[in-house]
């Protein structure tokens, strides 16, 4: 059986990769932080040169909101920098012959709105609310593609996913993304009895999400033929939708009957942000989940969890 090595295995795009029955292909090497810290360069090549993994999954990073980038943008960026390093340069050291790497739609300049292509990157600046996250996966990116120019025979890559949603997310508010924000907050409405929910801005804003569990299935058919992904490939459904409607259809799903208001002096940030996934189509790969039927699955998740 070929071995895999996962990083990041107990954040949320881990753990659902790790939940996927297709990973049952593989032996899966996922260690803890406290087994296995990845900002230590020489413990990292001494674990990868003992366990000569056939592929790695690069899934680990320093990740927080807009509040905690803009409050400590040197630890975002230099503990983010230091992993992607030296994970790139022990699969380089251990001779790893495939490497998926996950990157994230903030390498792309600020305020191109729709339609970014992969090509797009570097050709603006970046939406200085998360620069130093975003700097930190563009090195990444780039080391890769340079290992690779080095050593044609490397099959290394790197997916740069949507915003992401789904099972195992942080559902608390300080540190929650879009969706599971919106689920505790239509949840806690329909047990306080509200009959008012507060949208910020006015709700026209758009964002595109995919299920993380459909991201795991992209990832498993990478590994399956990692020759066939182009070098750097986006990943996501290719279609959006308004702030709006996603507080409608989640309430539909939890079964909230109240009314939205809106608070118009509100930040909302980008008006639009949407990945062009004309590689992915040409990789014959869509993510499967429509929108409502995976609020629904993170919404039982989430009772699960509230248990």
């Amino acid at each position: 059986m070929a071995r895999l090595f996962l990083t990041g295995g107990q954040g949320m795009v881990g753990r659902n990769l790790r939940d996927h029955p297709g990973l049952s292909r593989w032996e899966v090497l996922a260690p803890a932080r406290t087994d296995l810290d990845l900002s230590d360069a020489h413990a990292l090549q001494d674990w990868l040169a003992r366990h000569r993994p056939d592929a790695v999954v690069h899934a680990a990073g320093l990740v927080g909101g807009i509040q905690a980038n803009m409050a400590e943008p040197v630890r975002y960026l230099a503990e983010n920098a230091r992993i992607g390093l030296n994970v790139i340069e022990a699969c380089r050291a251990a001779r790893v012959p495939v490497l998926i790497n996950l990157s994230s739609s903030c390498v792309y300049p600020a305020g191109l709105g729709h339609g970014l292509p992969e090509d797009r990157i570097l050709t603006g600046p970046l939406e200085p609310t998360n620069e130093g996250y975003a700097l930190a996966k563009i090195m990444a990116m780039r080391l890769i593609e340079y290992a690779t120019r080095e050593n044609p025979d490397l099959a290394w890559h790197t997916l740069i996913p949507c915003n992401l949603y789904g099972p195992h997310d942080k559902f608390d508010p300080r540190h929650s993304h879009l969706v599971p924000a919106i689920i505790h907050k239509l949840h806690q409405a329909k047990q306080a009895g509200k009959d008012t929910v507060e949208i910020w801005g006015d709700g026209e804003a758009r964002r595109e999400f995919m299920y993380a569990p459909d991201l795991a299935g992209a990832i498993l058919r990478a590994l399956d033929d990692p020759n066939a992904l182009p070098p750097v490939m986006n990943v996501g459904p290719g279609r959006d939708h308004s702030i709006n409607d996603y507080y409608r259809i989640t309430a539909e799903v939890i079964g909230w009957q109240g009314r939205f208001t809106h608070d118009l002096d509100r930040p909302v940030g980008m008006r639009r942000k949407l990945l062009d996934v004309a590689r992915q189509n040409a990789w014959g790969w869509a993510p499967q989940t429509p929108l409502r039927d995976g609020i629904a699955a993170t919404y039982a998740h989430y009772l699960k969890d509230a248990r």
